[in-house]
């Protein structure tokens, strides 16, 4: 039977989603907790407004449709915490489109895919800020039941399915955003031994599949776009460590013994982050000089290593990727959400 995930209903709504936010200015000295709210409150809003068509027909996950909907969803819960007075209207916005990816039969995703190979899982990993996103957003309990539901039959395809599990065993970004989305999938549905699962294979496959000694993710670094996917692996893995950290363990300062662990990912990454012209491998084949963006990497890292020059970088950068292949391989774009969200307690 189905844990019902603890969510912001109409019925249960009273506004209490966050008092409205003014733009203030900046504070001038380097903090790890940057009042997100205040740096976002523009973009999130503007980004809500923008009209997002609901499908009529099925769409594939790396459909112009699919990347509109994984963009508002997350932007419409973000605006419901800098602006309350309207978060009704911004849940029954996204509720529509809800229904029509998980819940009306002509449109929905399907919970069980067939694909000839695992690389569409990867196009999939934008859903997990749409799974984050859910529980800001005034539903109502049948949308809730529905959606519940959904997660739930693709968590299982995802946990059982060969051709999953040939990208959950990936040594790159295509076994990170596995590991995102089951995350993500599991927390949301409840589903305590997959959250465990999860863990597990982050400290005992993950990184020492993908970290090198020197931080390095060496399977992207054969890639076509080595310092792109680099990137876009940094920020699937750090939302993985949000999204598996407890109150009582922090996926952050796990490190095998002989050092590869997130720790030395972000500290050689933002190096590269503040300085592209010196990464020392092959340029990118496509839009190598429109990178890095505003990664949430360092925003998370910043935070849970106590490094406030990880915050100050990531506020100095562009948030908005205007291309449409740099957004698929930006999974997190409302951070807001995620260092919002409660932590589990186990």
């Amino acid at each position: 039977m189905l844990k019902r995930p603890v969510m912001l209903t109409r019925r249960k709504f009273v506004g209490g989603a966050g008092a409205a936010v003014v733009q203030q200015a900046l504070p001038a000295a380097p903090t790890t907790r940057p009042n997100i709210a205040v740096i976002d409150h523009d973009r999130i809003l503007a980004a809500a407004k923008v009209p997002v068509a609901v499908p009529t027909a099925r769409q594939a996950p790396d459909s112009a449709a699919f990347l509109a909907f994984t963009l508002s969803v997350p932007a419409l819960a973000a605006a419901t915490l800098v602006d309350s007075a309207n978060a009704p209207r911004y849940g029954e916005r996204a509720s529509a489109q809800l229904k029509a990816w998980f819940a009306a039969p002509e449109t929905r995703l399907p919970t069980e895919p067939i694909y000839k190979d695992f690389e569409p899982i990867l196009d999939l990993a934008p859903l997990a800020e749409t799974i984050v996103a859910l529980p800001f957003l005034a539903l109502d309990d049948g949308l809730i039941d529905q959606v519940t539901k959904w997660c739930a039959g693709y968590l299982a395809w995802l946990m059982a399915n060969r051709t999953a599990l040939l990208a959950r065993d990936a040594k790159s970004r295509h076994g990170s955003g596995w590991l995102l989305q089951a995350s993500a999938l599991a927390r949301f549905t409840a589903n305590d031994p997959v959250l465990a699962e999860c863990r597990h294979r982050y400290k005992t496959s993950t990184i020492r599949a993908q970290i090198d000694a020197n931080g390095y993710f060496m399977h992207e670094l054969t890639t076509e776009n080595p310092y792109r996917n680099s990137l876009w692996n940094l920020d699937l893995l750090a939302g993985v460590c949000v999204l598996l950290s407890t109150r009582f363990e922090s996926l952050w300062d796990y490190e095998l013994q002989d050092g590869p662990g997130m720790r030395s990912a972000i500290a050689r990454h933002s190096f590269y982050i503040k300085s592209r012209e010196k990464w020392p491998y092959i340029s990118d084949a496509m839009h190598f000089n429109l990178l890095p963006y505003r990664r949430p990497a360092l925003l998370f890292a910043g935070r849970a290593y106590s490094e406030a020059d990880y915050v100050t970088l990531w506020r100095t950068l562009n948030p908005d990727p205007a291309d449409a292949d740099l957004l698929r391989a930006f999974p997190i774009r409302q951070p807001h959400l995620w260092q919002t969200q409660p932590r589990p307690a186990v």
